[in-house]
């Protein structure tokens, strides 16, 4: 098995990613509103939610994950793309937390076990001949 990605490149994905999706919601609710607004946080949730999701199923991974040369692929029966309904599941399991933190020794968490997906970086994928 190709080599999945660090720790380190995923923190920085994840932050990309939420930076990006405070910016949507600021976008939406200006930087007051966004502030104000008890809920922003779950705003920014539904925001990073639903990005990651429709950008890991159609494009191999989330913007933030896009950014650092990152991928989320399936790697049962070959690397290839997640489907909307797993790329959705995956993505509610990260935003729950514990899953991510609970992982194997390959580096994949209970969210990339339950859907059959793994983190890999660009440079191993173009290495590993894929």
């Amino acid at each position: 098995m190709i080599e999945t990605a660090s720790w380190g490149q995923r923190i920085v994905a994840l932050l990309v990613d939420w930076f990006a999706s405070i910016l949507v919601v600021m976008l939406f609710l200006g930087y007051r509103g966004w502030a104000e607004d008890p809920a922003a946080g779950w705003y920014t949730l539904g925001v990073f939610v639903l990005e990651s999701s429709l950008l890991v199923a159609f494009a191999g991974g989330s913007f933030g994950q896009l950014a650092t040369r990152l991928r989320v692929l399936r790697v049962e029966g070959g690397y290839r793309p997640l489907s909307l309904p797993r790329a959705l599941y995956r993505q509610v399991l990260v935003a729950l937390v514990i899953p991510p933190l609970v992982f194997r020794p390959d580096g994949r968490g209970l969210h990339d076990m339950a859907v059959g997906s793994a983190v890999l970086t660009l440079d191993s994928l173009r290495k590993g001949g894929q």
